[in-house]
């Protein structure tokens, strides 16, 4: 007999992320800046104190104490991991059964569902109005009435480029009896975050990244921040050696140097708010050709008409965005990058005769 996948398996993809050489690159919500040269020097150095022969720490314990002293938080609270997703699906392999539901929004993460599907849990969605944002009254009770397990959704929102406030995020926790995680991945760009109070709830897990804000996508580095009782349980669950000694090592480093990220947020901020000025500009002069949404990540989001058209007329360009249906997401560049973004983008907009 031939072995066959299983029917959770059977018609998956790969991830499929936008492939080949362009020039400008604004499609992956990515840092454009670079890890400076002393902390690049620093990191080379450590590796030579590395003991590659041996297995890294399980508890990636001085890492995790970088991370507390700069977001200053308990270290004790906090559980590292293989980049937020390795986390994301740990949490839903470990915190739900098969069957259990689990409430998402849309349009969000999309690897929040898709990890859901390999743990066979029920998929309930809340869609967002048409403005894309949330009424959190209608999420507590979308919670609560499909008995969910777990709600997950990230805050600022990947996509929308929009979030909530944490006095309605707050009120939504204390509302609801499942488990919250709150993906705060693009958090350090705003300024409602709650991880300083993290402990306070009982069901709560925020997550962490430095993709976005540290420039360290290429490392993949993680943090989950919870209360001791939902911290052992998650350090219990998760693989023995999940984190890297390298990454351990640079994410050390990274998070020891609080004026340099203080300094590169600032930076990505401005640049953020640099395009979304640029291209409010452009919706004023193009008002029935695109809307662009408020932003409080390091990104903008768009709609088109002809969304695809434009996305295809960029990449022949050389410059990679993300096509989402109707609407494009653009990571803020390098002020060179974000500028040869504009004309193009304007000139395909003055050019248009059916967008």
């Amino acid at each position: 007999m031939p072995f066959t996948l299983n029917e959770k398996l059977k018609d998956l993809q790969p991830y499929d992320p936008i492939e080949g050489e362009y020039p400008i690159r604004l499609d992956a919500n990515e840092s454009f800046l670079e890890m400076p040269m002393e902390l690049l020097e620093q990191a080379q150095y450590a590796m030579a104190d590395i003991p590659f022969n041996r297995y890294p720490d399980p508890y990636a314990k001085e890492l995790c104490a970088s991370f507390g002293a700069y977001y200053r938080v308990d270290p004790a609270l906090v559980t590292a991991g293989n980049g937020s997703d390795e986390l994301i699906s740990i949490i839903e392999t470990a915190f739900l059964m098969k069957g259990d539901a689990i409430l998402t929004v849309a349009p969000d993460f999309s690897m929040y569902r898709f990890y859901s599907s390999l743990v066979e849990a029920k998929s309930v969605v809340y869609q967002k109005g048409e403005d894309l944002t949330i009424d959190v009254d209608e999420l507590i009770f979308a919670a609560n009435d499909s008995g969910a397990k777990l709600l997950l959704f990230s805050n600022p929102c990947n996509p929308t480029s929009l979030g909530l406030n944490r006095e309605e995020v707050r009120r939504l926790i204390r509302s609801v009896s499942a488990l919250v995680v709150l993906d705060e991945a693009y958090m350090d760009f705003w300024d409602q975050s709650l991880l300083s109070e993290v402990e306070q709830y009982d069901n709560l897990i925020i997550l962490r990244t430095c993709s976005k804000a540290f420039g360290m996508a290429g490392i993949r580095l993680g943090f989950a921040v919870a209360n001791p009782t939902l911290t052992r349980a998650l350090r219990a669950v998760k693989s023995p050696y999940n984190v890297n000694s390298v990454t351990q090592k640079v994410g050390t480093i990274i998070l020891n140097s609080g004026e340099v990220l203080d300094q590169a947020i600032a930076e990505l901020i401005g640049a953020r708010k640099a395009l979304y000025q640029a291209v409010k500009e452009l919706e004023t002069a193009f008002p029935e050709k695109l809307h662009v949404y408020d932003s409080c990540t390091n990104f903008v989001l768009v709609r088109l008409p002809d969304a695809r058209r434009v996305f295809d007329a960029l990449l022949e360009k050389g410059i990679a965005v993300r096509f989402m249906g109707d609407t494009l997401r653009i990571t803020a560049g390098s002020p060179e990058e974000n500028e040869r973004f504009l004309e193009n983008f304007k000139e395909l907009l003055s050019s248009s005769t059916n967008l």
